[in-house]
């Protein structure tokens, strides 16, 4: 008897969905060795994938450094100037469209776990919510709890919108990608961006997750046309420690947005600031995040700082 056998009913049924999913996931598609920089291992994507016609852009940072609503309220800032958006988060939280639909969204994944990963059975409104001012959502999730990759989410769900001509009316692309980068598989929208921006804090921690954010990018920029846009300021009142790295490495600050209330609350009430009443500093904030979606969308430089290696940002950066 197998250790399978052995188990209840209930539990017989739930590890062999377990299993089957695992199976699904791990037929990924070809990888790259080496190729990305020394030691990695990468998803590689597939020629027909590429994002044609519009601006992409993606959003990393220290979790919990303020991606979501930074990702958010530049998406709403691009529809203001009136470009056609698609978010796409890039998280199992699944929370990074809320502030734009007003609730969390269903992921790519559990729809896709609905109909058995029958994807020809989808329509484009069960997996593209739209948002705030015509914004279009997309959660695209991530693999069950330790199986799979989250490269192979984001492929996935590209390629859903691709075949449903989702990307053809659209023009600019957010991806909000959780957390550092530590792993190939959430290095995966560096493939499609031509821009990556990075959400920090005046602080040694958000800086020093910067300073791993900006090797990994520019190990992608050798095979893609990523290249860095530069930092963003948030949740601070200074930005003198940004701005000291910034100067040592070759980075640029372009946007700054102070740790006001008025931020933590537009997202207590699931809304992006431009559909906040009008209080000063709402009026304020929505002028960088403007600013910023004209900056981008215009086109920034294409950088190249150098990293600092960990002794040297301690040095920079850490306690005397």
């Amino acid at each position: 008897m197998s250790p399978l056998d052995k188990q209840p009913p209930s539990h017989r049924a739930a590890m062999r969905e377990a299993a089957g999913l695992k199976e699904r996931w791990v037929q990924s598609p070809p990888v790259l060795k080496g190729q990305d920089g020394e030691g990695s291992v990468q998803v590689h994507q597939d020629d027909s994938m590429k994002i044609e016609g519009a601006k992409v852009f993606s959003v990393y940072g220290k979790g919990g450094i303020g991606k979501s609503t930074t990702s958010s309220n530049l998406s709403a800032a691009f529809s203001k100037l009136g470009k056609r958006v698609l978010q796409i988060g890039c998280d199992p939280k699944h929370d990074s469209t809320f502030t734009l639909t007003g609730q969390l969204q269903p992921t790519v994944i559990d729809i896709l776990k609905e109909v058995d990963f029958h994807a020809e059975e989808l329509r484009p409104e069960d997996f593209v919510t739209e948002g705030f001012n015509g914004v279009k959502c997309v959660e695209a999730g991530g693999p069950p709890a330790g199986t799979g990759c989250g490269g192979y989410v984001v492929g996935q769900t590209v390629k859903l919108l691709k075949q449903h001509h989702m990307l053809d009316d659209t023009d600019v692309v957010i991806f909000d990608v959780l957390g550092d980068v530590v792993c190939g598989g959430f290095a995966a929208p560096l493939q499609h961006a031509d821009r990556a921006v990075i959400v920090t804090a005046n602080d040694f921690d958000s800086i020093y997750a910067m300073n791993r954010i900006i090797a990994a990018v520019q190990a992608k920029s050798k095979n893609y046309k990523v290249r860095l846009a530069g930092c963003i300021a948030n949740r601070s009142k200074d930005t003198d420690e940004v701005d000291r790295y910034c100067d040592v490495v070759g980075f640029n600050r372009i946007a700054h947005m102070p740790d006001i209330d008025a931020i933590r609350r537009s997202r207590l009430k699931k809304k992006t600031l431009f559909d906040m009443p009008d209080e000063e500093d709402i009026v304020m904030a929505r002028k960088e995040y403007i600013r910023l979606a004209e900056a981008l969308f215009n086109g920034t430089e294409a950088l190249a700082p150098a990293p600092l290696p960990d002794r040297d940002i301690f040095e920079l950066l850490g306690f005397d």
